[in-house]
């Protein structure tokens, strides 16, 4: 998907930050897998709007340079960048714009499967980190579509995920082609509404390309049943399931 085509990127906050508590979980999952005191460097490929490039600066007290092929999404990046360590620029994940052996780490977050050649972006990282450095991949898949929340609200969108998104599999292939190692693989299940009334909320900004790409009717449909769950339980909170993968470059 082309972004900067759209009007996404103008409320991709809005519907898709989900607070510091859900950053901060991410930020201590990334740490769990390296040794903050060898990360100089890192790459966020794909940052989008930034969620998570300030952060990663912070956590690691690192130079994070975040690359993302839409200009949209960039500005939305650089209009909230605070931290002098950060540094945005225009790049795709297939011909990143730094020189070989720049980062000790890639953070890749919900982008994997907008890559055009994911052959190529795994090489590319591989160039682009220093000796043993690591891919953090956060990923969706279609493995797990039955367990995204939005999906029983909005039945179209089962076969386009499945159209959409890799396997798990596929995307390890991707990277132990290019000579990585897995090194870790689970789920990590975040809160992302701390109830249906809510989340119908962030659904209806249209910043989940899914759920930008479904017909007013569905989508009036869907929303309708979501808030209608809220008020049958107002307390529920809603979580989802995201796959977090860690590959180590080799030699």
């Amino acid at each position: 998907m082309n972004y900067d085509d759209t009007n996404i990127p103008d409320k991709y906050d809005q519907g898709r930050d989900h607070g510091p508590a859900v950053t901060e979980q991410w930020m201590n999952a990334v740490a769990m897998h390296v040794e903050a005191a060898g990360v100089r460097d890192i790459l966020d490929l794909g940052c989008g709007t930034g969620r998570f490039t300030q952060a990663l600066a912070e956590k690691f007290d690192a130079r994070v340079f975040g690359i993302d092929p839409s200009m949209k999404m960039l500005s939305q990046a650089q209009a909230k960048r605070t931290d002098n360590r950060v540094a945005y620029a225009l790049g795709t994940a297939e011909a990143i714009p730094l020189p070989a052996a720049t980062v000790d780490m890639v953070f890749i977050s919900m982008v994997f499967h907008h890559f055009t050649d994911r052959q190529r972006a795994a090489e590319e990282c591989r160039r682009a980190l220093r000796d043993n450095g690591r891919v953090f991949l956060r990923t969706s898949c279609p493995e797990n579509i039955a367990l995204y929340p939005y999906v029983p609200f909005f039945p179209s969108t089962l076969a386009v995920l499945k159209d959409r998104l890799p396997s798990l599999d596929d995307q390890s292939r991707a990277f132990e082609a290019a000579a990585f190692r897995p090194i870790f693989s689970g789920i990590v299940t975040q809160q992302i509404a701390p109830d249906y009334a809510t989340y119908a909320a962030k659904l209806a900004t249209g910043s989940d390309s899914i759920i930008a790409s479904l017909d007013k009717v569905e989508l009036a449909a869907g929303l309708q049943a979501l808030r209608a769950a809220g008020e049958a339980a107002p307390a529920t909170p809603v979580v989802e399931p995201i796959d977090f993968i860690v590959f180590e470059r080799g030699y």
